[in-house]
């Protein structure tokens, strides 16, 4: 084989592993940085890295190692340039007025949600899914980000922490203290309580129907007393049905049933686009705990609910 032809040959391969990888490891740069859309950029520029180095790569370790180990690099590297994102719940205490002045502060970085549908093959979805939950990633988010990644690769990933060492630099000891510290951070985390995928579209059936006909007591019977209400890029949010359903009183005032909800599915849980007046307006985003809505988010990007798989328009 000339070096022309091994040339055409690795651009190939490199090709195939990484059509056959980007949802995965666009899973992987999502849970680095929080952001969907930054997790493209990562991942496109990971393509771009190691189309220039292919030729000098020389199967020194797999093509799919080596494409995370790009992957991981590149997030750090933006990483460092970025404030740690977050949910409104992230930045302090809920406000017990439902009658509040919300606001829109585009100066904070704000985490966003994944849409299940970029998470690829469904025989692949449900391994991932439960590694992208919102809450996870909200959490993840507090660790440094070579904890971070040390965590993603040990934990999602299964690598050695001989391997961990390799990519990030640092001894195998050092990688054994970054886990222990970002375990120690994430035990606070409670997993959320997973009902059946049926069980979970009757449930949010029913909670859409009683949003769109803006009835609060059938919205009352499907979530928890300390539910909780919150929407990116507002700061004010609010816990509670003696909070939240006023202000979703407030809210549907005047509303004339404009708003329409279509299920979804996003970070491995039920999810909803919203439209106003048939326009996409958001996504929607639910945790359910005991049989029951435990939160609802809200992202104000139109965008999201196209990358859902559902119309811009209805």
């Amino acid at each position: 084989m000339t070096d022309e032809e091994r040339v055409v040959s690795s651009e190939e391969r490199l090709r195939d592993e990484f059509g056959s990888l980007r949802p995965a490891l666009v899973a992987h740069c999502y849970r680095m940085t929080g952001s969907y859309q930054d997790a493209e950029d990562v991942v496109q520029e990971t393509y771009l890295k190691a189309a220039r180095g292919v030729d000098a790569f020389e199967g020194r370790s797999s093509l799919k190692t080596w494409l995370y180990r790009i992957a991981t690099n590149t997030c750090l590297t933006e990483l460092n340039h970025r404030s740690r994102r977050v949910l409104p719940s992230g930045l302090g205490a809920p406000s017990d007025d439902p009658g509040a002045h919300v606001f829109a502060d585009d100066s904070i970085a704000w985490l966003g949600p994944l849409p299940d549908a970029v998470l690829g093959d469904p025989g692949e979805v449900v391994v991932r899914r439960e590694s992208v939950r919102l809450a996870l990633v909200a959490a993840l988010q507090h660790l440094p980000p070579r904890q971070r990644a040390a965590f993603l690769l040990r934990e999602v990933l299964s690598w050695s922490a001989a391997e961990i060492a390799d990519v990030l630099g640092i001894s195998v000891p050092a990688v054994k203290s970054l886990l222990q510290r970002a375990r120690v951070r994430l035990d606070e985390l409670d997993p959320e309580a997973r009902l059946p995928e049926p069980a979970e579209r009757a449930l949010l059936d029913r909670y859409i129907a009683a949003f769109e006909t803006e009835d609060t007591a059938a919205l009352r019977a499907v979530i928890q007393d300390d539910f909780s209400l919150e929407a990116v890029p507002h700061p004010v949010w609010f816990r509670g049905v003696g909070v939240c359903l006023p202000f979703m009183e407030r809210a549907f005032a005047g509303r004339g049933g404009a708003v329409r909800l279509l299920p979804t599915r996003a970070n491995g849980q039920p999810a909803a686009g919203s439209y106003l007046r048939g326009r996409a307006d958001g996504l929607w985003v639910f945790t359910i705990t005991s049989g029951r809505f435990a939160r609802a988010v809200k992202f104000h990007d139109p965008r999201l609910v196209t990358v859902a798989g559902l119309p811009a328009r209805l």
